[in-house]
C-alpha cells in the first residue's frame, strides 16, 4: 500500500505542477491554432501571434490525499490477491471484489471501468493494483488530443538546441515530439493526412514510440490509464476501455486482448538534430495543453542516475545497470539490443538482425530529459538511431566520422545521424527507418528478454 501512495502522491504533483504553471495560458491558443476533430493539425507560424518564452520559473504545487486509499480486483480472475493485504473488508459487488470502508461500505470504483477483465492475456495482474484507486485513475495524467504544431523557429523560441524529442516522420512529413511536453502528458493522439497516430512516451521506461491508431477498421483514442506493468505505462482505448502495453502495443485486457497495434519508427534526437535535418519540419507546441512556459522542467528529477527502477520489482540481468539506455532494434519477431555504452564507443554498429542488415547510428548531446530539474542542462547522453542500410539493392556499410556524421563505404557519401545523406554521390538520399526504440535497460530485457543483448 505505501508503493500505492507514493505512486499516487507522484501522479498527483506531475499534475498539480502543470496545473498551476498552465492555468493562465490554456486556451491561449487563437481560434485558428485549434484544430477540430475533422481537421488537420494546427500550425502556428506567426511570431507575432506566439506567447513569449517567460522569465519567471515554474513552481510546483503539493496536493495532499484526503481520505481513505482503496484499491479493487475481480473475484477470482482480477489482477491481485486481497490475502493479507486488504485495507479494508472486501465486498463483492455484481461479481467483483471491492474494498470498502467500514464506515461507509463498498466503494464501487467498477463502474468507471466497463473493461472486460475476462478477456486477457497476460496472468499476473499484481502490478494493476498500484493504479487501481477508488476514484477513476484514467487520463489523471491527461493525454493531448487537438495537437498543435509550430514552426522550427518558433519552436526554437524555448526549445535549447540539446532538448529531445520523438521525431516521427510518415509520407515525407517529420515532426518533433518534445519530452518536456510528453513526460507530462504521455500520449498525443494525431494524424499525418489521413493516418492516425497515437505518439506516446513513458518515462519511467523512456520509451517512445508511435502506433497508428487503427484497429479493425475503427480509430480509437488513446489515454493514460493510471496503470502500470513491468513499470511501463497501460494505456487504454476510449472504444472498450481495453488496455494496451505501451511498450509493446498489445492489447492485454479487454475487447481487444490479444490485439496488435502498427508500430511507426520513431527516433528520440535533439531539437538541433531535427531542426537541421528537417528545418521545414514541425514541433509539437507547448500551446496544446498547457502554454510552453508549463514546460521544460523535469518532474521526474534524478530518475535515470538512480540504481533502481521505480514500481519494478522483476529481476534484472546485471550485464548493465538497471537504467542504462540500449537501443532495441526489431525485424519481424527477431530482436536486438545495443548498449548506449557500447554506441558511445563505436559510434556505428553494422549489423544483421534475422539476416536482414541493419545500421545503427550514435551521435550529438542529446540532454537526458529525466536528470536534472531543467532539461536543457541535463547531461549529455546522445541519440541513437537505427536505419535500413539498403539502397538501390545495394546494401552500404559505414564509418563514423569526428563531427557526428557517417560515411559509407561503397560511395563515399556523408551522412546525418537521421540517415539523410547530405554530401557525395548520394546526397538527398534518406535511408529507411527500422522500427527501434531507446530505452532503460530493465524495461527492454522484462519484455524481450536479455539474451538479445549484443
Amino acid at each position: 500500500m505505501t508503493r500505492q501512495l507514493v505512486s499516487l502522491l507522484i501522479l498527483l504533483g506531475i499534475i498539480a505542477t502543470a496545473c498551476s504553471s498552465g492555468e493562465a495560458t490554456i486556451g491561449s491558443a487563437s481560434d485558428e491554432q485549434t484544430p477540430t476533430a475533422d481537421d488537420a493539425p494546427a500550425t502556428s507560424d506567426d511570431p507575432q501571434t506566439a506567447p513569449e518564452s517567460p522569465d519567471e520559473t515554474t513552481t510546483t504545487t503539493t496536493i495532499p490525499l484526503t481520505g481513505p486509499t482503496t484499491t479493487f480486483v475481480p473475484d477470482t480472475s482480477g489482477p491481485f490477491s486481497t490475502d493479507g493485504g486488504a485495507q479494508f473488508d472486501t465486498a463483492s459487488v455484481d461479481g467483483i471484489i471491492i474494498e470498502q470502508d467500514p464506515d461507509r461500505g463498498p466503494l464501487n470504483s467498477y463502474t468507471a471501468w466497463p473493461t472486460d477483465w475476462s478477456r486477457r492475456t497476460v496472468e499476473d495482474w499484481t502490478e494493476f493494483r498500484a493504479g487501481l484507486q477508488a476514484s477513476d485513475p484514467r487520463d489523471g495524467i491527461p493525454p493531448i488530443d487537438s495537437p498543435v504544431f509550430e514552426s522550427v523557429a518558433l519552436a526554437g523560441q524555448w526549445l535549447g538546441p540539446r532538448d529531445p524529442g520523438a521525431l516521427v516522420q510518415i509520407d515525407g512529413e517529420a515532426r518533433f515530439y518534445p519530452l518536456s511536453i510528453l513526460t507530462r502528458h504521455e500520449i498525443v493522439n494525431d494524424a499525418f493526412g489521413d493516418v492516425p497516430v497515437a505518439v506516446t512516451f513513458c518515462p519511467l521506461c523512456n520509451t517512445a514510440i508511435a502506433y497508428d491508431r487503427r484497429v479493425n477498421g475503427e480509430v480509437l483514442r488513446f489515454g493514460v490509464s493510471g496503470l502500470l506493468r513491468n513499470s511501463d505505462l497501460v494505456m487504454w482505448d476510449d472504444a472498450t476501455t481495453s488496455l494496451w502495453q505501451q511498450i509493446s502495443g498489445e492489447g492485454l485486457i479487454g475487447d481487444f486482448a490479444g490485439a496488435q497495434l502498427e508500430s511507426v519508427p520513431t527516433s528520440i534526437v535533439s531539437f538541433a538534430q531535427f531542426a537541421e535535418s528537417f528545418p521545414d519540419g514541425k514541433s509539437l507546441a507547448g500551446e496544446s495543453a498547457f502554454g510552453r512556459q508549463s514546460y521544460g522542467v523535469n518532474p521526474y528529477q534524478g530518475y535515470s542516475s538512480g540504481s533502481r527502477p521505480f514500481l519494478f520489482d522483476g529481476e534484472i540481468d546485471e550485464r548493465l545497470p538497471a537504467l542504462s539506455r540500449v537501443v532495441g532494434v526489431s525485424e519481424g519477431d527477431a530482436i536486438a539490443a545495443y548498449a548506449f555504452e557500447r554506441l558511445e564507443i563505436e559510434r556505428i554498429v553494422n549489423d544483421e538482425v534475422a539476416g536482414v542488415p541493419i545500421a545503427v547510428f550514435f551521435a550529438g548531446e542529446t540532454a537526458d530529459a529525466l536528470d536534472q530539474q531543467a532539461i536543457a542542462i541535463s547531461q549529455a547522453i546522445g541519440s541513437a538511431v537505427a536505419h535500413d542500410p539498403v539502397v538501390d539493392g545495394q546494401v552500404l556499410t559505414f564509418t563514423a566520422n569526428d563531427d557526428d556524421t557517417f560515411t559509407d563505404d561503397q560511395t563515399g557519401s556523408t551522412w546525418s545521424i537521421v540517415g539523410i545523406a547530405i554530401d557525395g554521390e548520394l546526397e538527398g538520399t534518406q535511408l529507411g527507418a527500422l522500427q527501434h526504440r531507446n530505452e532503460f535497460w530493465f524495461a527492454w530485457q522484462a519484455f524481450f528478454g536479455p539474451e538479445s543483448l549484443r
